[in-house]
């Protein structure tokens, strides 16, 4: 069972044997890139996640630009792919994990242990002259509840935090939280995506590319020791994990848990969603 990170050579023997692969390849820039390059070409027999429209919900005038999926639809969607109980999901993307990781997260939480990222992506795929495929897979029917006598709401509460709570948090001083977003983006020099730019006054910065070592995750040893250096003595259950929009968040919780750094959180709403309520803190620099 792998539960965070799959190498394509691993992914190559799995495949055909109870595994089930989504494509979660995605631009901000051009939302239908993903899936463009799906139909060019995909891991065999993997089956399409969009960001839009299957990992979040639509935006609302108080959220973030990725709101949460709704649960239920989510997991109809993964019941729809033939995903039991016992199926190893493997989920990748063409950019380091930053996409993949937001789907590892969900599929996660929802209950679901075995799932993991293609480390590297589908380059490493190509690379390691994996079979791919032009064919689109789509759904076909639901093979039962993967997730019997679940609150699935009440599960995925657990293991993030709203815009409320967050505030709550940080005036209590109970958490360490930690932006995903560039250094530039996150000091407010630049901003090309949201309307005000900076960062959560108190916020540390780690890039999610720090996790990342030519397009492949850093050792566990190696990405234990960074984590370390810069919570500085703060607890691993005290993180809690932000970025753009709650996406690339999760690559910095992967990253930990690849570590074994376990129980951090999200900021699901991260700084899209900060911003819409002008009387919340702004830092730069």
């Amino acid at each position: 069972m792998f539960t965070t990170i799959i190498s394509a050579d691993s992914l190559g023997s799995a495949l055909g044997d109870n595994c089930v692969v989504f494509d979660c390849r995605f631009s901000l820039a051009d939302a239908d890139a993903g899936r463009r390059a799906y139909d060019e070409s995909h891991v065999l027999d993997a089956f399409y996640l969009h960001l839009d429209n299957d990992l979040s919900s639509p935006i609302t005038p108080k959220s973030g630009r990725h709101p949460l999926p709704v649960l239920d639809r989510l997991v109809n969607r993964l019941a729809l792919a033939s995903v039991s109980q016992n199926t190893q999901v493997v989920v990748y993307d063409d950019c380091g994990g930053a996409m993949a990781a937001r789907a590892w997260w969900l599929i996660r939480w929802l209950g679901h242990k075995a799932v993991a990222v293609l480390d590297g992506g589908f380059p490493a795929w190509l690379a390691a002259e994996g079979v791919i495929s032009t064919d689109s897979i789509e759904t076909t029917a639901i093979v039962g509840t993967i997730f019997p006598e679940v609150d699935l709401s009440r599960r995925l509460a657990n293991q993030y935090l709203s815009v409320e709570g967050l505030e709550q948090a940080l005036s209590d001083q109970s958490i360490c939280l930690v932006d995903a977003r560039g250094i530039e983006r996150f000091r407010g020099e630049v901003e090309p995506i949201d309307p005000v730019a900076g960062h959560i006054p108190g916020a540390l910065n780690r890039p999610l590319t720090d996790n990342l070592d030519n397009g492949f995750f850093k050792s566990p040893v190696c990405l234990k020791d960074e984590w370390l250096d810069m919570l500085n003595g703060e607890a691993a259950e005290t993180v809690v994990h932000m970025c753009g929009s709650g996406v690339t968040a999760c690559h910095n919780l992967l990253a930990m848990e690849i570590a074994g750094l376990k129980g951090s959180r999200i900021y699901a709403g991260s700084w899209s969603e900060w911003i819409r309520d002008a009387s919340r803190g702004v830092a730069k620099g």
